[in-house]
């Protein structure tokens, strides 16, 4: 019994870990974890789930294939989000700022580290921030290191994080914002 609440109050802590990015009111709401297996190391401090994972709380929502969460003696969380084969993990958020501004992102590996508060989307990574159900900013490359905290992107054109010549090439799409026309 100790060992499956343990696990639960691990299971909790993603949420905690994905709060800090999440809208406010995300960080009070049950986090519901759905796949076909689940597996928790209590010594390694590892909880695994496979299959059709489906992550939701608030307006989070993630799904992958396989999904690991490690946590360290301080508290802090490290979770992996693995793509099925063939196919991409992804996460969509809503914003703090606004009515109907969101994130959503996919990638074939996604990490995200609680104590740096930093989301690295490696191979096939795209990134988009929505307002209105509109793009109003999209990237894509090989890899993207996206600060929670301070809403800042890294986009490279290999995997490994580093940009090397002929490699590829990074896409950013950035749409205009609308200046306050009104002329007093």
């Amino acid at each position: 019994m100790k060992r499956l609440l343990s696990a639960l109050l691990l299971i909790a802590g993603v949420s905690t870990a994905l709060g800090s990015y999440a809208e406010k009111a995300d960080a009070t709401k049950p986090t519901n974890v759905e796949a076909n297996q689940m597996e928790y190391d209590d010594v390694k401090q590892i909880n695994t789930f496979t299959g059709n994972v489906v992550l939701t709380r608030g307006t989070i929502l993630m799904k992958a294939n396989k999904m690991v969460v490690k946590q360290d003696p301080a508290g802090y969380q490290f979770i992996t989000l693995y793509a099925p084969p063939g196919g991409l993990a992804t996460f969509r958020q809503k914003r703090d700022g606004g009515p109907d501004q969101w994130i959503d992102g996919q990638a074939e590996r996604i990490e995200y580290d609680d104590k740096a508060e930093i989301m690295k989307l490696f191979s096939k990574a795209r990134m988009r921030r929505l307002e209105n159900g509109k793009p109003t900013d999209e990237v894509e490359g090989e890899f993207i290191s996206y600060d929670t905290r301070a809403e800042f992107f890294t986009v490279n054109n290999t995997a490994s994080g580093d940009s090397k010549q002929g490699a590829g090439r990074i896409k950013a799409v950035i749409q205009p914002r609308a200046a306050d026309t009104k002329a007093k």
